[in-house]
């Protein structure tokens, strides 16, 4: 558990009467702000409720010791700000916003509302636009490796589990590919079990008989469930604008060799300025041309590879039109699951943040790869 202590209030009995909070008691810091309102018998707390995963804790005094416990009732949105209202108590209290630490290897995508797909070119795939609402959420700030996944994938078949492609990467730490859908859920449980987290996955309503072998659809996720799972669709377009609105790509309107592994077609798309064909850097005569995890710049959420290297699986099944709303998670049935990102092999077209692709999910190829998310 890592702390931020964001801001102190001291309140002593001395001035419990007094209409006033003496400055030099209050301590803001950058992350996120704790205003501290006083009225005649309260206390009142308050922080955005965008800064998602914060927990108001008390405490009466500030030695090393010191037992910092959850302020309750717990926080109700106004306006905007979560609020809390303490009474005056006539005995000192020490106030802070305690945040878990983000695990190792991810990132904090913030909760909030966004416009999924966009008008910018016409393009089917991006119309119409919906508004949608995500849940906080971590996500893998890298593709699992080739390395990363050969981990897990030996710890899973030597406790039951069963996968149908063993997964190729070019080297160990480029993106795992060749591998279907069901192998990434199933891989997915696995690095829950391995980390001793609950697994999402199960073959039954009552999540109880964990998903490890065979390739059916019949599935069940624990959306509560603490393990690591594929991103939703709307997940997956969220993070990939890293707090970008209206914008084609993670980082702005056009696209270069510079910024991503892809195809370059200058002549068939303004916003790409190329050069034309495969990434350069990475054509060595043997494809795939895959490139390394995390070699081009992050977004605004620190995520790499949003854009380009090889395709994502997502948990939806493919369907038209996107339905929108709060924390939505697609079809209740399909043929095709989605695919997003574009890859290596792709023109900038499909490198596109709102650009959805459908894929049979038993098909493996060395284009496709994934990354896993986990809730808070």
């Amino acid at each position: 558990m890592k702390t931020y202590i964001k801001n102190l209030f001291f309140l002593p009995a001395l001035i419990a009467g007094l209409g006033l909070i003496p400055a030099d008691r209050v301590t803001a810091q950058t992350f996120t702000t704790l205003t501290i309102i006083r009225s005649a018998a309260n206390v009142i707390l308050l922080w955005p409720t965008n800064a998602t995963g914060f927990t108001l804790q008390s405490t009466t005094n500030l030695v090393s010791t010191a037992v910092w416990t959850a302020v309750v009732p717990g926080p109700i949105a106004v306006n905007g700000n979560n609020t809390v209202t303490n009474p005056i108590s006539g005995t000192q209290q020490f106030y802070r916003l305690s945040q878990p630490a983000i695990p190792s290897g991810m990132a904090l995508i913030p909760a909030g509302s966004f416009t999924m797909g966009d008008t910018l070119d016409g393009e089917s795939d991006a119309t119409p636009t919906v508004s949608v609402t995500v849940s906080a959420f971590y996500m893998d700030v890298n593709l699992v490796s080739s390395n990363q996944w050969q981990s897990v994938y030996y710890w899973a078949t030597n406790h039951g589990y069963g996968f149908v492609n063993a997964g190729s990467g070019k080297v160990a730490n480029h993106p795992v590919q060749t591998v279907d859908w069901y192998d990434t859920v199933k891989w997915c449980n696995a690095r829950s079990q391995q980390a001793g987290k609950t697994p999402v996955y199960y073959m039954d309503a009552g999540w109880t008989q964990v998903y490890t072998n065979g390739e059916t659809t019949n599935l069940f996720a624990n959306w509560t469930a603490s393990g690591y799972r594929l991103p939703t669709e709307a997940e997956w377009e969220k993070a990939a604008r890293g707090g970008l609105s209206g914008q084609r790509f993670p980082w702005g309107n056009t696209i270069s060799e510079s910024q991503a592994n892809y195809y370059g077609a200058t002549n068939s798309y303004s916003y790409d300025l190329g050069p034309n064909g495969y990434n350069a850097a990475f054509t060595n005569g043997v494809p795939p041309y895959t490139s390394p995890v995390g070699y081009f710049a992050p977004n605004g959420y620190g995520l790499y590879d949003m854009a380009g290297n090889v395709w994502e699986w997502c948990w939806d099944w493919y369907g038209t039109p996107y339905a929108g709303g709060s924390d939505p998670r697609g079809p209740a049935s399909g043929s095709l699951r989605v695919l997003r990102g574009g890859n290596w092999n792709s023109s900038a077209n499909y490198t596109r943040c709102a650009s959805r692709y459908g894929y049979n999910p038993n098909n493996a190829s060395s284009s496709v790869g994934f990354r896993c998310v986990r809730g808070l």
